[in-house]
C-alpha cells in the first residue's frame, strides 16, 4: 500500500505483476488470469502449486520464501492456490501438490511433484540458472 499526497490514503500499488527489472525477494502470488503474463514477464520462473488444506504445501512454504530472497534478481517464485485458481492446474495436468514447474523464457523445463528437501531443491534450481 502507499499513500497518496491528493487523496491522503492508502491506495493498492499493482503488486501482482511487478517488472522483472526490479528483483523480487518475495514470491508473487498470482491467478489463472494473470499466471500467462507472470510467465512471459520474468526469464526465469518456479511456480509453487498449492493450497491452504496442503500440509506437505505449508511445509515447504519457507524454503520457497527464503529462496526467493536468495535468488531475488535471478529466479522470480511464484504461488498458485489450486483451489481458487483451476484453470493452469489443469492445462499443466498438476494431478497432486505441492507441485513446483520450472519456466526458463515462458517454456516448461522441469517439475518437482512433492515436498523435496531443500538441498536437492536447491540444487535443482541452481541447474536452471546455470
Amino acid at each position: 500500500m502507499m499513500e497518496t499526497k491528493e487523496h491522503g490514503k492508502l491506495d493498492a500499488a499493482p503488486a501482482h505483476l511487478p517488472s522483472h527489472e526490479t528483483p523480487l525477494d518475495a514470491p508473487i502470488h498470482t491467478t489463472d488470469d494473470e499466471f500467462d503474463q507472470v510467465i512471459k514477464q520474468h526469464p526465469n520462473v518456479i511456480v509453487d502449486f498449492w493450497a491452504e488444506w496442503c500440509a506437505p504445501c505449508r511445509a515447504i512454504a519457507p524454503m520457497i520464501d527464503d529462496l526467493a530472497k536468495k535468488y531475488a534478481g535471478k529466479m522470480t517464485f511464484v504461488k498458485l492456490n489450486t483451489d481458487e485458481n483451476p484453470r493452469v492446474p489443469q492445462q499443466y495436468m498438476i494431478m497432486g501438490i505441492p507441485t513446483l514447474l520450472f519456466f526458463k523464457d515462458g517454456k516448461l523445463v522441469d517439475q518437482v511433484v512433492g515436498a523435496m528437501p531443500r538441498g536437492p531443491f536447491e540444487e535443482r534450481v541452481k541447474k536452471h540458472l546455470a
